[in-house]
């Protein structure tokens, strides 16, 4: 049966036929590849010598100033009799089959998928044969020739709802950033459970002895006792608090409430809470070219970055720890120069290695063994970036390890107009 070729898409539409948002309903061109519904559920054709070897089957496209070499996803079509009258870049790249060659081909040949049991994709779904009700396929694993897995989806355009199929949309994605994902949640699961389970054993521990033996305890031991409890309750909160703030940068949900912060005191305020803890006040070095320009931040997400910095740098280097914050210019993301604030913190300790500075700012990351979830800088590197920033590693003059960010000025619209 041929198709008709006098439905515009307005009536298609008027009639309830689905829409597909990302690939407009436009007709084959009948020259280079002729429009025929198969019979029932009969394989579509093998290949069809009319389209030119050289056509890439983007023409159509290309006409509304659509180029689907341009999307980052596998996109195939193939038309009423099943061959295939799209096939993009990332397609030919996924499959290994070169465009040129897919194009013309039925599509049982072009993708020859099967699913994990090695049943034949096409032949259990029937695109073109099976239930007139039916839209498409949601996205699942299946397998390419040699066992290469695949992400497939596809969508059944019709002309009207129970109409045949007069497009077939498959689209492909690699599996390979499913699999680092998964990696990457295994392994952050696997750190939390063992970052948790030091302190709630201690928690656990104190807590049962204590209430076991309260009497048999001096004061001095229930404070020790209790003291320790309530430090290893403060690493579960802040491990809980690093969970959530991953899980927002992943996300894009990381909230920044922008305020007129004093960069200069926030230093100094962490400097005095390291000295308070035991530090030597002359291992800190303080340097601040004024004037500054204003900057609007989260103060609490400041707090973060330069506590985390500064730990860091004391607990990994050694010497003294440099801290400098000077006025700067830098290139936004839209390529315009903009004001800011550069905070660099320097130590003179061993450094970090030149093969080990891409990974850094990356998950689970440790520059040595003394303790830690590897998490940190990765948080570090979201928030600067959420309030417009950069930030940087490299070696300081020292030798040791010098992190480097800048944050815009990030004045409200108000206040620039």
């Amino acid at each position: 049966m041929t198709v008709g070729t006098n439905s515009s898409p307005g009536a298609a539409r008027a009639a309830g036929a689905p829409v597909l948002a990302t690939v407009p309903q436009l007709a084959a061109p009948a020259a280079r590849v002729p429009v025929q519904q198969p019979q029932g559920a009969s394989a579509p054709p093998s290949r069809d010598r009319s389209v030119p070897e050289d056509s890439d089957g983007h023409g159509e496209y290309a006409a509304l100033g659509i180029d689907p070499d341009d999307l980052p996803d596998g996109l195939v079509i193939a038309d009423a009799a099943g061959r295939v009258v799209c096939f993009n870049s990332a397609a030919a790249r996924i499959t290994a089959l070169p465009a040129g060659e897919a194009l013309g081909l039925g599509i049982e040949r072009a993708l020859p998928l099967e699913d994990l049991e090695g049943r034949r994709w096409w032949a259990l779904t029937d695109p073109y044969g099976g239930l007139a009700t039916r839209r498409g396929q949601p996205e699942r694993n299946l397998l390419l020739p040699g066992g290469r897995e695949v992400l497939v989806s596809a969508r059944y355009v019709r002309t009207h709802p129970k109409g045949p199929v007069r497009r077939l949309v498959i689209t492909l994605r690699g599996t390979e950033a499913r699999r680092r994902t998964e990696r990457s949640h295994a392994e952050l699961i696997a750190t939390v459970a063992h970052e948790l389970r030091s302190p709630l054993t201690s928690v656990k521990g104190f807590t049962a002895t204590l209430l076991a033996k309260w009497e048999r305890f001096t004061d001095d031991q229930k404070r020790l006792m209790l003291e320790t409890v309530d430090a290893d309750a403060n690493r579960v909160t802040r491990l809980i608090a690093e969970l959530l703030d991953i899980s927002r940068i992943d996300s894009g949900r990381l909230e920044v409430r922008r305020q007129p912060v004093d960069i200069t005191t926030a230093v100094g305020r962490h400097v005095q809470a390291l000295t308070a803890n035991g530090q030597a006040p002359e291992r800190f070095l303080v340097s601040v070219s004024r004037p500054l320009p204003d900057l609007w931040a989260d103060p609490d997400k400041i707090d973060q970055i330069l506590g985390n910095l500064l730990e860091n740098a004391v607990r990994h280097g050694e010497g003294t720890v440099t801290i400098d914050v000077t006025p700067t210019s830098f290139a936004n993301a839209a390529g315009k120069t903009e004001k800011g604030t550069a905070v660099t913190v320097t130590d003179e300790g061993p450094g970090i290695p030149e093969e080990s500075m891409k990974r850094v700012f990356t998950r689970f990351w440790r520059g040595s063994k003394r303790g830690g979830t590897g998490l940190g800088l990765y948080i570090v590197k979201g928030i600067v970036e959420a309030h417009g920033g950069t930030i940087t590693v490299g070696r300081g003059p020292g030798g040791g390890a010098e992190f480097r960010f800048i944050l815009p000025v990030g004045a409200p619209a108000y206040l620039t107009q």
